[in-house]
């Protein structure tokens, strides 16, 4: 199989799945359609910043508390890292 074709297939699904979701929220009488947006846009910021945290030397405290909860962050991991 071509590695394109594969990435498009695996494009796809997230594409589906992500579609479902969304018709899944929007539909819902008990959805809270403003913190779901909001728990995506904060997951979304995680990522890009453990993304450039090797690059700009800055250690990052990932927050994975949905909105408006007090919730669980990971512990620092910088001073056990190798370099």
């Amino acid at each position: 199989m071509d590695l394109n074709k594969a990435w498009e297939q695996i494009a796809a699904i997230f594409i589906a799945i992500t579609g479902v979701a969304i018709v899944a929220v929007l539909v819902s009488k008990k959805s809270d359609t403003a913190a779901v947006i909001q728990a995506s846009g904060s997951a979304f910021g995680n990522s890009l910043a453990v993304a450039v945290s090797p690059v700009t030397g800055n250690q990052y405290r990932i927050d994975l508390s949905y909105p408006n909860s007090s919730g669980f962050v990971l512990p620092q991991l910088g001073s056990y890292l190798p370099y």
